[in-house]
């Protein structure tokens, strides 16, 4: 999952499923920059190799990017409980690539709780489970689905809006009859 989402608003502007390749990274990329005005804005990603070139190549210097690297260890970490829990972060590592990124705005903490938040809303990211789809496109409809659902039907509990309301394109929050209608 490559998921886009504006720190202020909560919204998942752009998402992408598919395979951490180059031709993924740059499909996500292509399809962020169409979905945003031409206006310069603070990109933060992690520390995927494919983002550094992906991003100079789509966006051409007009924003402003770093990638925050975490680096984990494990810490004596041996024993059969450890095989669920997280490793540690040993280090974290922020490198500005492009532009000028307010270093106190270089985060990554927002998409990884909509991260939390996406796996605990769709079964089908539940780990050990048998919810998986079987096929892609049923995978791909249920993340469209999902977002359009988060972005607006589901308000948000800082905001007390939606994220659609909060960025101006919903005036109102969406029922699940809305979302589904067809146009």
């Amino acid at each position: 999952m490559f998921v886009a989402l504006d720190p202020q608003t909560k919204l998942v502007p752009s998402f992408v499923v598919g395979k951490r390749t180059r031709e993924t990274t740059y499909r996500f990329l292509l399809d962020l920059k169409a979905r945003l005005v031409d206006a310069r804005f603070q990109l933060t990603t992690d520390g995927f190799h494919f983002y550094e070139r992906g991003v100079e190549d789509t966006f051409g210097g007009s924003v402003d990017f770093a990638q925050l690297i975490k680096l984990f260890g494990d810490i004596g970490q041996h024993d059969t409980e450890a095989r669920y829990s997280p490793p540690r972060i040993m280090e974290v590592i922020s490198k500005v690539r492009d532009g000028r990124p307010d270093p106190a705005h270089i985060c990554t903490s927002h998409v990884e709780r909509q991260n939390l938040t996406m796996r605990m809303s769709m079964r089908r990211f539940t780990r050990l489970t048998n919810g998986f789809s079987k096929k892609l496109e049923n995978l791909q409809a249920a993340i469209a689905l999902h977002f359009a659902y988060y972005n607006f039907c589901r308000v948000h509990s800082t905001l007390r809006v939606t994220p659609a309301m909060e960025a101006g394109i919903a005036d109102h929050v969406w029922t699940i009859a809305e979302l589904v209608q067809p146009f």
